[in-house]
């Protein structure tokens, strides 16, 4: 089976990018795992891993520097289009975001641009409360211990040298 083709869709700033570099490393009825390059080359930011949780509404990553060390875990609450007759998914990015950093923080941020965008129309009312479930499901998940579980098919296919 070919691989499936990937989007993003953002809606601060507005843009749709086809992610043609990512690479899909796994592919299940529940997730798909890539691994990638940055698209836009930061000093901080090199390459990582993502872990897209199709039934959740998220999204995580394993973000790392250049150098190959890990900067942090950011996490991003997403909702889904699929396609099956073009095989395509199209990620929409719900704005509400969190970053796990190294030593255990946990940082919630972009909520201020969730409510802009429901301001400005960007978003739907319905739209607004999923993303807040799935923030609420993936902070209870990191809050009760969890968090290693979300994290451990990127883990895998970093241990199988995918």
């Amino acid at each position: 089976m070919a691989n499936p083709t990937l989007y993003r869709k953002r809606l601060i700033p507005d843009e749709c990018i086809l992610l043609k570099d990512d690479r899909i490393l796994a592919r299940d009825s529940e997730k798909i795992i890539t691994g990638w390059n940055t698209l836009k080359p930061r000093a901080d930011l090199h390459h990582g891993y993502s872990c897209y949780y199709l039934d959740r509404g998220f999204k995580i990553s394993k973000f790392y520097k250049e150098d190959g060390t890990l900067l942090y875990w950011y996490c991003d609450i997403v909702s889904h289009q699929y396609d099956s007759a073009t095989d395509t998914y199209l990620f929409t990015d719900l704005l509400a975001d969190v970053i796990v950093y190294p030593d255990g923080f946990v940082k919630v941020v972009d909520l201020d641009e969730l409510a802009a965008a429901l301001d400005d129309g960007l978003i739907t009312e319905e739209m607004l409360k999923t993303s807040l479930r799935h923030l609420n499901s993936l902070l209870s998940a990191i809050y009760d211990g969890k968090f290693s579980t979300l994290q451990a098919p990127i883990e895998q296919v970093i241990a199988a040298g995918l």
